[in-house]
């Protein structure tokens, strides 16, 4: 048997010391395998600790692959310098590639190059497969069979985005939404 306060311990010590963001079922099935525990149990102990270190510098996250602790984003300027390591910068072309993969997954090569407008270099898609943040899903059923396109859970995990519906919709802008409203008036009038 075990106690509450040692529930929350146990739960908070497993989670602090392991490598990736861990899931109930891992939990229950590693840790607190030897106590008669459930699911809703373990989801009560979590949600207590995200309170618990709801004012902290560090918080108890739920990304897609479980549960991790982080730091606060807002302490981040501050913290960088602790870190000779600097993330590596990515160039503007993957960043819209993968914004698109993203957005409007599942999605192949060509559509990425027609929204863009230029092509996709095959580096940019072997980074993004390496980084681990986009894989194959499939084949679309079209000539060709070209691939789609889709992000991972570390695409999620990297984000701290629990599923791909929590990503943020894509706004058109106003301007573009204006213009061309006003294109398809002037050209059903007749005007040029």
């Amino acid at each position: 048997m075990i106690n509450d306060k040692q529930l929350k311990q146990l739960v908070e010590a497993a989670i602090f010391s392991a490598e990736q963001p861990v899931t109930i079922d891992q939990l229950l099935g590693g840790v607190l395998a030897q106590y008669s525990l459930n699911r809703p149990r373990i989801r009560q102990v979590l949600d207590a600790l995200q309170v618990d270190y709801q004012e902290r510098g560090v918080q108890l996250v739920e990304v897609a692959s479980g549960y991790r602790f982080q730091t606060r984003a807002e302490l981040g300027p501050a913290l960088a310098h602790m870190w000779a390591e600097r993330a590596p910068r990515y160039s503007s072309a993957l960043l819209e590639t993968l914004a698109l993969i993203a957005w409007r997954q599942p999605i192949t090569r060509g559509e990425i190059e027609a929204v863009r407008g230029v092509s996709v270099s095959t580096q940019i898609m072997k980074s993004l497969q390496e980084r681990g943040w986009v894989k194959i899903v499939g084949h679309k059923e079209v000539p060709g069979r070209p691939a789609l396109f889709a992000t991972t859970k570390a695409f999620l995990d990297y984000f701290s985005i629990q599923t791909v519906a929590d990503i943020p919709a894509l706004a058109e802008p106003p301007e573009a939404d204006t213009r061309e409203r006003d294109m398809i008036e002037v050209e059903e009038s007749g005007q040029h």
